[in-house]
């Protein structure tokens, strides 16, 4: 019997969603659904969870039920399991009377497959009473780790889910989630009361991304690089503060990135609406705050930036996790700084009762970020699991983008030995301070500069020597203790004292710009980019007559092989993977259309497995200039004078002054005449000389001092992007 239903499973994960076998442990999962065993699925993001519960749903007579959190989250998955030609609905504050009557008698009729529902509306009394008179087969409880309150997302409202072992006595609830430890997933069985429930945990590691952790330095510029990288592809950019959200959207589309914000201070309406164009793929970026992301589905989100140190690993794991769910290669950047830190610890201060252990989170959180050691190992051993590579070749550290200092020996025994002349009394902010020779107050009334170790790093800065600090506790050989978290050494610090072990300290603000750092582009190989792009702007057109994400009607990984294989015949088109029964007859001839009308037009041979892969164009773009500046673009666009920007702003004139260079690099601008009379600008332009090398000095003595440097700023840097342009031409 087992094995006919999990041969079932598959015929339908084949005819319905166009795949030939399971993922790692979907199938265990399927099997417990099939087998009417309670268990709790940790799946990574973009590991497939949904199919755990959605392939048994068709396998088996009734109606399945699934707890959902968000009304977007239902309407993704339903539209997409429609799509698929599977009768699915929902029911949430967003439907009338009369669509909920609709899919109240839809249930009655034995019609629906899978009804996903909130967990507010499905304990409502009536939703339980409905339901207990229907033909439930399963119950599968999405997002999971919302029901403990030791996880990262606790939902208060999950906790009321333990009645459904009472309700529904005899069925079989699953729980999926993403991310949840040991501890984490014991509760969830515990507040749901699973009976001997079935543990299936995968791997914590996504070897499809690559991860950086990059210390900030310009962030809007880093920003950019990486969206450089990936231009008109899908991305996610996360900022701590609504602020922040505001100010990167900004600056990113005065730079001609299509971006929109997201944050809890902005209107409902607003959010679904810049939601909705996120998903749609009518804006590329999306810059959020964390209450983005847990309530798309969206398969194709090539990179992922942190461009603010997350509160923790796990929420670090979930949020970088919404790249790539379709398993191809995507980018995850983390840009932080120490200031996080203390921003993070702010916000924690407002909940007492909970702040050490976020505050231990956090720690572990800037711990992976300053460590040198590989990213996907120290993500899967937070969670537990061993990482049995010693290379992952996606990270960083393994690609070897981060020089190392020399003699880390050295290095280490200094900072050890500050710490014990400071009777491990004091925490890494002073010892950094005593060790750059710091003339601060507190340093000198408590006689630390009359150490032998005040000042043996003056050279290094007091930020590189916090680093180092950093690294030599994530990797053991200082800790933390006490209420004041004093700096002491462990047993492998002392060895270090001693130069028997070597730690892995990084070079501070030197990092290599190599081009292995860019993504792997191995699922590439073979794929006419060209005809890709033809697809993508086909499937944009279906998915808008549709009314749903492009996604939906088909995901990048099956472009991309469309654009390989280049099928001819509706037959071959439908051995792609990912294109089932439904979506070839309503799909197919549309795409098989445009791959031979491409084709023919290129001299193109079709129904062929590979073909040489094409390089990735590698792109430069100007210095970014900060936010600030770029609010001052649109005045100085309406002709507004430095001094009126000025005062609209409430910057000082010389600050503004600044702004009007970066705008006219941006703008590429080489007529200063807008600021300048002509006569003057003139002038200037007759005796700027090239022996000035950009330097005001000169050309301002050279004038005899009659034009002001503020105009020569104007003019010279009019100047520089001309001579820019003509070497780029």
């Amino acid at each position: 019997m087992t094995m006919q239903r999990i041969d079932g499973a598959h015929d339908v994960l084949k005819r319905v969603w166009g795949y030939d076998s399971f993922r790692p442990l979907q199938k265990e999962s399927v099997q417990c659904v099939l087998d009417r065993r309670d268990s709790l699925t940790v799946l990574p993001t973009g590991g497939g969870k949904s199919i755990c519960f959605q392939v048994p749903a068709l396998c088996m007579d009734g109606l399945a039920v699934v707890v959902s959190p968000l009304i977007s989250l239902m309407k993704d998955q339903v539209d997409a399991l429609r799509s698929c030609g599977v009768a699915a609905a929902f029911i949430n504050s967003t439907q009338g009377p009369n669509e909920k009557r609709a899919v109240a008698d839809q249930i009655r009729s034995g019609e629906l497959k899978l009804l996903y529902v909130a967990p507010e509306r499905l304990l409502a009394p009536r939703t339980l009473d409905f339901l207990a008179e229907q033909n439930v087969s399963f119950v599968a409880i999405d997002e999971a780790h919302c029901i403990s309150n030791w996880g990262h997302d606790f939902r208060p409202e999950y906790r009321g889910l333990r009645i459904l072992k009472q309700r529904f006595p005899g069925i079989a609830v699953h729980a999926m989630t993403a991310t949840a430890s040991e501890p984490v997933r014991r509760d969830i069985a515990t507040q749901l009361g699973l009976q001997q429930p079935e543990f299936l945990v995968g791997s914590f590691d996504r070897p499809n991304l690559s991860y950086r952790m990059l210390r900030s330095n310009n962030r809007m510029q880093q920003i950019v690089d990486v969206i450089e990288r990936h231009r008109n592809e899908s991305g996610i950019v996360y900022c701590i503060s609504r602020k922040e959200v505001e100010r990167t959207s900004l600056c990113l589309n005065q730079l001609g990135v299509t971006s929109l914000p997201y944050h809890a201070g902005m209107s409902d309406g607003d959010r679904e609406a810049n939601q909705e164009a996120f998903i749609q793929e009518r804006c590329d970026v999306i810059v959020a705050t964390v209450a983005f992301g847990m309530g798309i589905d969206k398969s194709n989100v090539r990179f992922v930036i942190h461009a603010g140190m997350p509160k923790s690993i796990e929420h670090y794991q979930q949020e970088s996790g919404r790249a790539g769910r379709d398993g191809l290669e995507s980018e995850c950047v983390l840009i932080y700084s120490g200031g996080d830190v203390v921003t993070w610890k702010k916000i924690m201060s407002g909940e007492p009762q909970s702040y050490e252990a976020a505050a231990k989170s956090l720690d572990a959180m800037f711990d992976l970020c300053s460590a040198p050691s590989c990213r996907h190992k120290a993500i899967v051993e937070y969670f537990g699991q061993q990482y049995e590579s010693d290379n992952c070749r996606a990270c960083d550290v393994c690609l070897d983008e981060i020089d190392l200092v020399d003699d880390p020996i050295v290095l280490g025994q200094k900072i050890l030995s500050c710490v014990v002349r400071l009777k491990e009394r004091f925490g890494a902010a002073h010892t950094a301070k005593v060790l750059v020779g710091s003339g601060d107050k507190r340093v000198l009334e408590l006689g630390h500069d009359s150490l032998s170790t005040y000042g043996l790093l003056t050279d290094a800065g007091q930020q590189a020597v916090r680093t180092w600090i950093e690294q030599l506790i994530g990797q053991g050989y200082l800790q933390r203790t006490g209420e004041y978290q004093t700096l002491s050494l462990t047993d492998s610090g002392w060895q270090l004292i001693k130069g028997q072990v070597k730690p892995q300290l990084t070079v501070a603000d030197a990092p290599r710009s190599r081009s292995r750092s860019q993504p792997s582009v191995d699922s590439w190989d073979g794929v006419d980019r060209d005809l890709f792009e033809a697809l993508r702007q086909l499937r944009s057109t279906m998915a808008a007559k549709s009314n749903v994400p492009a996604y939906i009607v088909f995901g990048d990984a099956t472009l991309r092989e469309l654009a390989r294989v280049r099928p001819s015949s509706p037959n071959a088109f439908g051995q792609i993977k990912g294109v089932g029964e439904r979506k070839l007859a309503d799909f197919g001839e549309a795409f098989v259309e445009a791959i031979a009308k491409h084709c023919e037009k290129n001299g193109l041979a079709m129904d062929v497995h590979t073909i040489p892969s094409s390089t990735p164009m590698v792109r430069t773009m100007p210095a970014v200039p900060k936010p600030n500046a770029v609010a001052a673009f649109p005045l100085f666009r309406q002709g507004e004078t430095v001094e009126a920007v000025a005062q609209k702003l409430g910057r000082a004139v010389s600050t503004v002054a600044g702004y009007l260079q970066d705008y006219i690099r941006s703008e590429k601008i080489t007529d200063p005449t807008q600021w300048v009379d002509p006569k003057t600008a003139a002038l200037v332009e007759e005796n700027i000389s090239a022996e000035d090398e950009g330097r005001l000095r000169p050309l301002f003595d050279r004038l005899e001092g009659n034009v002001d440097f503020e105009t020569l700023r104007i003019v010279l840097t009019c100047h520089e992007v001309r001579l820019q342009m003509a070497t780029d031409e």
